[in-house]
């Protein structure tokens, strides 16, 4: 064996004595003048030397193994005694509970030391490893259930000031047809919409479990994550507060409907689902999932990402399932009443849009956000086509007979209380009716229709989106109710209804914050409308009885006597006239009280004065004549008393015949 031969066995060998020897002997080698003497003492001393380190390292590494297998064997036997019992670590109390996490690392410990070990034996080490990672997966698995175990064993009961929590809407009935809609119901039926933004979500976290558990939760996920164990750790959170979450569910008695489900449900069960709906809306946004959101945190807040990450996969699929309401009542075709639970969704739901997009801020909520968008976005469109169905309702409201007394229609009715009840959500309407949107080139064709037939609404920049819609639809009411009082033959009970009808709208503004959406000029205009309908009212009402109780034609011109024959005449039309109003015109109904004053006084002053200039000038040449008690039948005190009886909406008839 010469130099380079014993320079390269020191090259391979791996321990260092070996190298240093082999070295000392190439170096020995070389300065040596007999190399070969050199080189068999050497090498006996290097057998020598190889030999007694060789046996000690071997010895040492034996013990090692040694130690290791019974280390090994010692927590084995402790995780199996601790598996065998199937009561839980945890609930043993602390000492117990520390005993097993030290264990535990006791584990890591020995899997790590055999991972840097540089035994000879590979299948050995292999197999302290592989009995090692058996060990620790016995003891990740028991951390799962004790951590299950302490996530189930610890929620917190629900409270019922929890479940009555409001932050924003409080519920509004509404009216479902035209026919059932009146001043009183509307009146005690709406609630004004309530804004309160002043609490954020923070404000309304609860403990979903035991804050005093915390620590132990925290804790186990920590082993579980150093032990790259973090996926089991965190499924099983995920499972445990999914079905937390989907309790809360039903503890506020949401049913899952499917959209095929929504959209053939009849309106008499949906409407109380979606007031249901709009409060667990609230409820669970900003009371479970910003609590969930913080209990994730807390117990996950070391690891990054990974508490956001939990707290999407155990609620996304429950908010999706929320959110498909929205969108099947979005897509689903209402009726114009329908609007305002429409409103109050599109409110409840904009209103949680920065806690949605907060709480689902990663990533992976990115779906919860983009479908809370979108629902947000199709209810608002929905509103739009409802209110222009409402517009087009109130056009095509045709009536083929005269509404009964010339009293207030119901269409009026409806249209005025549905206007004033569209102006409690004007933020919300202006912004969804606002003409520079995106996107609103059909809402501007429908509305460009209206604006041509009335020049008042052509310059509209003074007024908002919302105003401007709503003095079109009072337009749109004008003309119909022009319409509809061409049915009444008698052109007195036209007017009459035009009256009554304008007054209730003039009324309805004055009385009702709709005065500042129509505006001042409105009022004044409105007002002359339907006085001047009043005077033609009482013009073509009176103009008969009135004309029995001129002078003309009564004195005989050449010898200026009265004229019997003509003033019996004129007694008995006046009677026959007074009797027929009576009859009618107690059957109309006038519905403001003020009015119906106003109408009897003017009536009185006109018919009174009349009749008593006429009785004091003409009743003397009839009260020596035979029966003429049949031409005067009626005192001025009577008349006076039954022109108060007019307009009560009951019909009467004139019995009575009174001496004056």
């Amino acid at each position: 064996m010469d130099s380079s031969e014993l320079k390269s066995l020191g090259d391979v060998h791996e321990d260092e004595q070996v190298i240093a020897i082999a070295q000392q002997i190439v170096k020995a080698l070389g300065t040596s003048k007999n190399p070969t003497d050199d080189m068999i003492r050497f090498l006996s001393d290097f057998k020598l030397r190889l030999s007694t380190s060789s046996t000690s390292e071997i010895l040492g590494k034996k013990r090692g193994i040694s130690e290791i297998e019974e280390r090994i064997n010692s927590v084995e036997e402790k995780v199996m005694n601790w598996c065998s019992d199937r009561s839980m670590i945890w609930d043993r109390g602390p000492d117990e509970s520390r005993e097993f996490l030290r264990t535990v690392d006791e584990i890591g410990q020995l899997i790590e030391s055999l991972g840097c070990s540089s035994l000879n034996e590979v299948q050995e080490r292999d197999d302290l490893l592989r009995r090692a990672h058996n060990v620790l997966q016995m003891t990740m698995s028991r951390l799962e259930e004790e951590f299950s175990h302490i996530l189930l064993e610890n929620k917190q009961a629900l409270e019922p000031e929890h479940l009555s929590f409001r932050s924003s809407d409080d519920d509004m009935s509404f009216f479902d047809s035209t026919s059932s809609v009146d001043d009183e119901s509307i009146e005690d039926m709406q609630v004004r919409l309530q804004r309160d933004n002043s609490k954020g979500s923070e404000e309304f976290i609860i403990d979903l479990i035991c804050p005093n558990v915390i620590p132990d939760l925290k804790c186990i996920a920590e082993v579980m994550f150093v032990s790259n164990y973090d996926a089991e750790c965190c499924q099983a959170y995920i499972s445990i507060r999914k079905d937390a979450l989907e309790e809360c569910l039903l503890v506020l008695e949401v049913e899952k409907l499917s959209i095929e489900e929504v959209l053939q449900m009849e309106w008499s069960l949906l409407h109380s689902k979606i007031k249901e709906w709009i409060r667990v809306m609230k409820i669970f946004v900003r009371v479970y999932l910003a609590s969930e959101k913080s209990l994730s945190e807390q117990i996950f807040g070391a690891f990054g990402s990974v508490s956001r990450s939990c707290f999407i996969d155990s609620s996304k699929g429950l908010m999706l399932q929320l959110l498909s309401f929205g969108q099947a009542i979005a897509i689903r075709p209402h009726s114009p009443e329908k609007i305002f639970r429409l409103l109050n969704m599109y409110d409840g739901l904009a209103d949680l849009l920065p806690d949605i997009d907060a709480l689902f801020s990663e990533e992976a909520g990115s779906s919860v956000r983009t479908e809370s968008h979108e629902v947000l976005s199709r209810l608002g469109d929905s509103v739009r086509r409802t209110f222009l169905e409402f517009r087009n309702a109130v056009r095509r409201n045709e009536s083929t007979t005269p509404f009964s007394g010339g009293g207030v229609h119901h269409l009026t009715r409806y249209v005025m209380n549905y206007a004033k009840a569209l102006t409690d959500y004007d933020d919300t309407l202006n912004f969804l009716l606002e003409e520079n949107g995106e996107d609103r080139s059909w809402w501007l064709s429908n509305m460009n229709a209206i604006i041509q037939e009335d020049d008042e609404w052509r310059s509209p920049s003074n007024f908002s989106p919302i105003a401007r819609c709503l003095q079109l639809v009072m337009s749109i009411l004008e003309s119909n109710l022009e319409r509809k009082s061409m049915l009444y033959r008698d052109v007195s009970l036209q007017h009459f209804f035009l009256m009554n009808n304008i007054c209730y709208m003039v009324q309805k503004v004055k009385d009702s914050n709709l005065g500042a959406f129509l505006g001042d000029n409105w009022i004044r205009k409105h007002n002359g409308k339907f006085q001047q309908h009043a005077m033609n009212y009482e013009r073509a009402s009176l103009s008969l009885i009135l004309s029995f109780l001129r002078d003309e034609g009564i004195c005989n011109p050449k010898s200026g006597s009265v004229s019997k024959a003509v003033l019996k005449e004129r007694f008995q039309g006046f009677n026959l006239a007074l009797e027929e109003i009576y009859k009618t015109q107690t059957a109309w109904l006038v519905h403001n009280l003020q009015l119906r004053d106003d109408l009897r006084i003017s009536i009185s002053l006109k018919v009174l004065q009349a009749y008593r200039t006429f009785m004091g000038r003409y009743s003397n040449h009839l009260i020596d004549e035979k029966h003429g008690d049949r031409y005067i039948k009626y005192s001025v005190e009577d008349l006076q008393q039954y022109l108060l009886d007019l307009f009560e909406g009951s019909p009467r008839s004139l019995h009575k015949s009174n001496r004056w």
